[in-house]
């Protein structure tokens, strides 16, 4: 059995994103993995624009609803996300599911409810993971 994601469930402005950078700790020593370990799915999540970050001034962090920093969207990704957000779009987003290398969130922009992908509770081996993900948009 695999999850095979055929159809489109959502409109091109909702989409699963991974949150990357899991295995570097916070800068106040909190621990990302374990922060990722707490979270539950459908909890809100905040992006952040990071315009002095050192490495990428496009840097878009997630934080937990507890206020802890679980990585970054992709570099692939948050320049589109971080241009939505500065120019005020109303966005909601929440955690979807952890990962081995990556959390995954699920955002939302321009109103409305967030859907919810079905749970991938099927998954004997995870495709997105060894780039074969096409099917969904999961921000790698």
């Amino acid at each position: 059995m695999f999850y095979s994601p055929v159809q489109r469930l959502t409109s091109p402005r909702e989409m699963s994103l991974a949150v990357v950078g899991l295995g570097y700790p916070n800068a106040d020593r909190t621990n990302r993995r374990f922060e990722m370990a707490l979270c539950t799915r459908g909890e809100p999540v905040h992006l952040v624009l990071e315009p002095e970050n050192k490495f990428d001034e496009s840097a878009v962090a997630v934080v937990s609803a507890r206020g802890i920093q679980l990585g970054y969207i992709t570099a692939e990704r948050c320049g589109l996300i971080g241009t939505w957000i500065r120019a005020g779009e109303k966005h909601e987003a929440v955690f979807q599911e952890p990962g081995r290398t990556a959390a995954v969130i699920r955002v939302r922009f321009g109103g409305g409810r967030i859907t919810m992908p079905p749970e991938r509770a099927d998954v004997i081996w995870d495709r997105s993971e060894v780039g074969y993900g096409e099917a969904v948009d999961w921000g790698c």
